[in-house]
């Protein structure tokens, strides 16, 4: 073998060592933030309630529970501006470090508050603030994982590769919702609800040491140093304004395919959590459970779903996965009224295992594409958690609101349904890469998916 073949087939494994880091360190970082977030909302179903936002009516404290929990939504977007801002002209790597130790840290500080006996009104805005900056890590998190795995990985292959990002979600709920229903089966409730609950908040210290010795390791994106850092002079003083002014209506794209994809989880995960408990009379324990079976089968779903997208084309996954959660809405609802465990199961499964994991599965280098690499982070990340606003952070209040106001679960079957619908038309006029998009740095994704839809 000649010296130029042994170059090559070094670099060739450099690359792939560098691809596999990636999408390791990007994973384990999304477990740690997805841990961290998705504990809130679990515990926001069951403790905060009466913990923060003590109140005669249990409706009352419930929605401003679920109000302090799309607080962290509102500020994901300000992460992803300044964290994007930062990632696009200093790198993905220094970002990540950063907002997995912010992350651990709020999340810390919430298992040590006091509750509202304790310090009265202090309390709760003790802990608006706290979830604000969970809101403000979790914010430039996706940006900077999706791309640091997306941007190292192999032609044909960033579908699969950039999975764990979402993966981690998927492992975050199980560690979330495992270590509180342990706790829930082997405490009291009186000792639960008086300290238990504050320890799967301190454990998370653990995780960021973990995600933060991985991250440490990890070498900065291969494009982003190709494209950006060797051409300093051409680098964007301000990304997201950049990525306004050229791709404008990506981001309005991006939310609209996000809404399935938040509404199928939310609806499942922390909305039913409440709502069968407090409405239908069951055991809480039931839809931690659920949670816990969907978080698992979400590990094996996703990466399946998105090595099936690098073959068969994103779209299709896509479209399959919006249509199943559109067909799924009101067969979800009728089967809790019924309270049928069967069928519960089945459709939990087919909204938040099948219509979300297949959304998901596509969703890093399909939005990472409708921008250039020199304002990805901000762009991606930016529409990324404005969607996340617009019609994540606040999916449980709405629908509690929807049910309060209407006295029906018809309301929020329609809001389920509604979300699911406008994501498939959208879906179904653009233009989606199939496994590899065309051309580098997103021009010909954002060109084709806007002239789609104009």
């Amino acid at each position: 073998m000649d010296d130029t073949k042994v170059s090559a087939a070094q670099a060739d494994g450099r690359r792939s060592q560098r691809a596999k880091k990636a999408a390791w360190g990007s994973f384990v970082g999304a477990v740690v933030d997805w841990y961290d977030f998705l504990l809130y909302g679990i515990t926001a179903a069951l403790v905060f309630n009466s913990q923060f936002f003590p109140s005669d009516n249990p409706s009352l404290g419930t929605l401003a529970a679920f109000g302090t929990f799309g607080v962290g939504f509102l500020f994901r977007p300000l992460g992803g501006i300044v964290f994007g801002h930062f990632g696009d002209r200093l790198g993905r790597k220094r970002m990540l470090v950063i907002t997995v130790v912010m992350m651990g840290v709020s999340t810390a500080l919430i298992g040590l508050l006091p509750t509202y006996a304790q310090i009265g009104w202090y309390a709760p805005l003790a802990l608006v603030v706290l979830r604000a900056l969970q809101g403000f890590a979790v914010g430039g998190e996706w940006g900077g994982a999706a791309l640091m795995a997306v941007e190292s990985a192999p032609v044909g292959k960033k579908a699969f590769y950039s999975s764990g990002v979402q993966v981690g979600y998927g492992v975050g709920l199980v560690l979330a919702t495992g270590i509180v229903s342990l706790l829930m089966r082997t405490m009291s409730n009186d000792s639960f609800m008086a300290w238990g609950w504050r320890i799967p908040f301190l454990v998370s210290v653990a995780l960021v040491l973990i995600a933060l010795w991985i991250r440490t390791t990890m070498e900065e994106s291969e494009e982003f140093v190709s494209k950006v850092m060797a051409v300093k002079e051409k680098k964007e003083r301000f990304p997201v304004l950049t990525a306004l002014r050229k791709n404008p209506r990506s981001f309005l794209l991006i939310v609209a395919m996000r809404m399935a994809e938040m509404f199928t989880m939310y609806i499942v995960t922390a909305f039913a959590l409440s709502y069968s408990t407090r409405n239908l009379g069951m055991p809480r324990e039931f839809f931690l459970n659920i949670s816990l079976l969907v978080g698992a089968v979400s590990c094996v779903t996703i990466p399946l779903f998105a090595y099936a997208a690098d073959r068969v084309g994103q779209k299709k996954i896509y479209l399959i996965g919006a249509v199943i959660g559109l067909a799924s809405s009101i067969p979800f609802f009728m089967a809790m009224e019924a309270r049928s465990v069967l069928w519960i199961v089945v459709f939990s499964v087919l909204l938040a295992n099948i219509a979300h994991d297949m959304i998901v599965s596509v969703q890093q280098p399909l939005f990472t594409e409708f921008f250039g690499a020199e304002y990805r982070y901000s762009g991606a990340g930016v529409g990324y958690q404005f969607a996340s606003v617009v019609c994540g952070g606040f999916t449980p209040f709405i629908a509690t609101f929807l049910l309060d106001a209407s006295g029906s679960w018809h309301a929020v079957a329609a809001y389920l349904a509604g979300g699911c619908l406008l994501s498939v038309v959208v879906a179904a006029r653009m233009k989606m890469g199939g496994g590899a998009v065309p051309g580098h740095g997103g021009s010909y994704a954002a060109r084709k998916s806007v002239e789609s839809t104009t």
